[in-house]
C-alpha cells in the first residue's frame, strides 16, 4: 500500500492574489517538474493562442484569467506555457474512469484516473471580485474534478471518450467554469449547453432541490436527462459510445441496484469506496483506478473526502468555512495499492521507460 496525500490550500481574497500565491506554492516543485518531463515524452498536439483562450475564458467566468495571470506573474513563464499546463482549453484530456451516485440529499463521487496526473491539492477558495465560493479537489491547477459551491451546487464528471476533439474547453476546467458562475441545476445545465467542450464527458450537477441532472455532452452535442447514477457512457448519444462498456455497464448495474437498499449518504458513501463492493477500482496503471472519493451534502453545506479505499471521510463544514472558521490541519491522507508514482509526490512520475 503506498501512502499518499493531498494538500489543504484555503484562500479568501482576489483570483490575481489566488493565482500569485499558487504559482509561488508550485515554483521549483514535484508536480512542475514531473510535468516537464511528461512533455517531452506527449508532445502537445495542439496550439495555445492567447488571444483566443483570453476570449473563451473571460466570456463565461473572467476571474479565471486573472488567476491565470497571476499564477504567470509568479512562475515568470511564457503565458503560452501557462496556458498549456493550466488554461484548460484545447488540451488533450487521456482517459479514465468514475462513478456518481445521487440521492434526495447528497452527490458521491468516485475519481478513477492515474496517480501520475494527480496534483494532491483539495482546494477552498473564496474570491472577494467575483464569482462564487467553491471547494474542491483540483485538476490542472485551474480546473476541479469535482465540487460544491457557496450556493449549494455540486458537480462531478464522468469521462465517455476522446474521439474527435473539439476547439473547447477540457472537463476539469468546464467544472470549474460551472462551479464558478451557475447558482444551481438549472444555471449549470442552461451553461453546459452554451460552452464549447473539447471532448465528450458526462457532467452530473446536483443541489440543494435534491434534483440532479445528466448532460451528455461531446463537441458535436449536448442533451440532459434525469439520473441519479452515472458511470462511463452515454444512454442518449449511445453513437458516441466507445466499444468497450463492460465495466461501465456492470459498475451502473450495481448502482443501480444497489441504490434501493441506501438508508442514507454514508451507506451511498460506504457503496463507493469500499474495496469489496464492486464500484471501487484498483486499475491504476489502466488509467481507470479510484484516488478518491468525494462527497457533497449542500442542504448541510459539508464535504466528505477520502484518498483510497475503505476509508472514513474527512468531514469538511463548508458552512461554517465561509463564516471564517479556518479548517484545520494542511494535509488529508490516505493510501493507495498501487507502487505507481504520485504526480505531485514522487520523483519519475512521467512516461519515460525505465
Amino acid at each position: 500500500m503506498k501512502h499518499i496525500y493531498s494538500e489543504v490550500i484555503q484562500f479568501r481574497g482576489s483570483h490575481y492574489d489566488f493565482g500569485f500565491m499558487q504559482g509561488k506554492r508550485l515554483k521549483d516543485t514535484l508536480t512542475v517538474l514531473n510535468r516537464d518531463n511528461q512533455w517531452k515524452v506527449r508532445n502537445p498536439r495542439f496550439t495555445v493562442e492567447v488571444e483566443e483562450v483570453k476570449t473563451a475564458i473571460t466570456h463565461f467566468a473572467p476571474g479565471i484569467w486573472e488567476e491565470l495571470l497571476g499564477l504567470q506573474a509568479a512562475l515568470e513563464w511564457p503565458m503560452g506555457k501557462v496556458l498549456q499546463e493550466f488554461g484548460g482549453y484545447r488540451i488533450d484530456y487521456v482517459k479514465s474512469g468514475c462513478s456518481i451516485l445521487t440521492g434526495d440529499d447528497y452527490l458521491i463521487r468516485n475519481y478513477d484516473y492515474h496517480p501520475k496526473t494527480y496534483e494532491g491539492r483539495y482546494i477552498l477558495f473564496q474570491p472577494s471580485d467575483q464569482g462564487y465560493a467553491i471547494i474542491g479537489p483540483s485538476q490542472r491547477v485551474t480546473g476541479r474534478m469535482d465540487g460544491m459551491n457557496e450556493m449549494g451546487l455540486a458537480l462531478g464528471y464522468n469521462f465517455m471518450h476522446r474521439k474527435n476533439p473539439g476547439d473547447g474547453f477540457i472537463c476539469c476546467m468546464i467544472g470549474r467554469i460551472i462551479l464558478e458562475a451557475c447558482a444551481n441545476v438549472a444555471e449549470a445545465v442552461a451553461m453546459l449547453k452554451k460552452i464549447p467542450h473539447r471532448h465528450s464527458f458526462t457532467y452530473v450537477v446536483f443541489d440543494k432541490s435534491g434534483k440532479t441532472y445528466a448532460v451528455e455532452a461531446s463537441p458535436r452535442g449536448v442533451e440532459v436527462r434525469q439520473t441519479n447514477t452515472c458511470t462511463n457512457h452515454f444512454e442518449i448519444m449511445t453513437h458516441e459510445n466507445r466499444n468497450h462498456l463492460v465495466d461501465s455497464k456492470r459498475r451502473l448495474s450495481i448502482l443501480q441496484e444497489q441504490r434501493k437498499h441506501l438508508l442514507n449518504a454514508y451507506d451511498a458513501f460506504r457503496l463507493l469506496n469500499d474495496n469489496d463492493k464492486g464500484v471501487f477500482s484498483d486499475l491504476y496503471g489502466s488509467w481507470a483506478g479510484t484516488i478518491h472519493t468525494s462527497g457533497y451534502l449542500p442542504r448541510e453545506m459539508k464535504v466528505w473526502f477520502a484518498l483510497g479505499g475503505d476509508q472514513e471521510p474527512v468531514e469538511m463544514d463548508f458552512a461554517k468555512w465561509l463564516g471564517v472558521e479556518e479548517l484545520a490541519g494542511e494535509k488529508i491522507y490516505g493510501e493507495v495499492d498501487t507502487e505507481i508514482p504520485f504526480l505531485h509526490m514522487d520523483e519519475n512520475a512521467d512516461w519515460f521507460r525505465r
